[in-house]
């Protein structure tokens, strides 16, 4: 087939616009040929179960499934009763990203907070966790926190801890979306298990789609106590895969020879690049106009400038508004992106400011 696109090009809108990392689909070519049981009683998937045993605990439970919003809808109902509610970020992918599904799909409700960083705290949870026993209320049996933040930023272990021991000594799960786990273990530098079973997490919506695969994540069951049903919620939730074969290559992938942290500490170091071009230029005088609203700890730079600049930079180099009345933009870096690429953006948004 002939390619339809410039394969050159790379913006920085999202680690999603990246293609499929080469060694996954090597991988994925590894599992091809020859016939292997389906729905999940494959050797891939089994080793897969064996890995996730090893990084997580002995305790540990995976559920291959095909995108982010399954993960969390399938882990946030294994959870839950139908009268049970989470409480979340005003930020959070389940609250902003994901067409009311969680909602819609589960029956559960959706407690938000407004927070400066994306992180919740003890007490930010405390404002929305109340009311248990009240018939009026939809009871709050479940935290969700996303590592890294839907505004780049990290949770710490201790801070991991901390939201764990407090939903747990008020009778409330702790659920963390991992859409960019790779890139939060990548930044602090310690094993997975470290910020998840260690720190107290119950389930995790384990990402890979934004590092490099082609479509696959995983829910990953911490404390098989704390969920109900989940084998069968993950069919009647259409998440089941048929081929899961291919599925689980592409997660076993991400753990072979470091590919995973790798990528996703490439991905990091290019929002540094970034950030630190332009702070550099902001230093000395020569970049007028920018400024940063959040910390780059991971793979995102938010940045605040004037909507006009911005809109002339991405008509050259594609990036979406974040808080378009703020002036609010999100740049994001992937994988593949390169220390050209980030340069380049660098000389396009000096010259689109200096424009203005």
């Amino acid at each position: 087939m002939t390619s339809l696109h410039d394969q050159s090009s790379r913006g920085f809108a999202s680690d999603n616009y990246a293609g499929v990392h080469p060694e996954v689909l090597a991988a994925i070519a590894t599992a091809n040929g020859g016939h292997q049981i389906s729905y999940g009683e494959d050797v891939y998937t089994e080793r897969v179960r064996e890995l996730m045993r090893e990084q997580f605990g002995e305790r540990a439970e995976v559920f291959p499934v095909f995108n982010g919003t399954g993960a969390n809808v399938v882990a946030l109902t294994s959870l839950l009763p139908r009268w049970g509610a989470v409480v979340a970020t005003s930020t959070a992918h389940i609250h902003t990203d994901e067409g009311g599904a969680p909602e819609k799909m589960t029956g559960l409700k959706l407690y938000t907070v407004r927070t400066p960083d994306g992180k919740l705290t003890p007490e930010l949870i405390a404002t929305e966790a109340w009311g248990w026993g009240d018939e009026h209320r939809a009871q709050p049996l479940a935290v969700s926190i996303t590592q890294t933040t839907e505004l780049g930023t990290l949770y710490t272990p201790a801070e991991v801890r901390a939201i764990a021991d407090w939903a747990h000594e008020h009778g409330m799960a702790l659920h963390m979306d991992g859409a960019r786990i790779w890139n939060a273990a990548a930044a602090l530098g310690v094993p997975f298990r470290e910020f998840t079973t260690d720190a107290g997490v119950d389930i995790l919506s384990f990402g890979g789609t934004k590092n490099g695969l082609l479509g696959a994540e995983a829910i990953v069951v911490l404390d098989p106590d704390r969920v109900d049903g989940l084998i069968f919620l993950r069919k009647t939730s259409m998440q089941l895969a048929s081929k899961m074969r291919f599925m689980s290559a592409q997660l076993l992938a991400l753990f072979d020879e470091g590919l995973g942290l790798r990528s996703a500490a490439q991905a990091n170091a290019m929002a540094i690049r970034l950030r630190s071009s332009l702070e550099a230029g902001i230093s000395d005088g020569s970049i007028s106009g920018l400024a940063f609203s959040q910390a780059t700890q991971a793979n995102a730079v938010f940045a605040v400038l004037d909507n006009g600049a911005a809109d002339r930079i991405r008509e050259r180099v594609r990036f979406y508004d974040w808080d378009r009345a703020a002036g609010q933009v999100r740049w994001m870096c992937a994988f593949d992106t390169t220390e050209a690429d980030v340069d380049r953006f660098v000389a396009v948004i000096r010259e689109e400011l200096a424009r203005a």
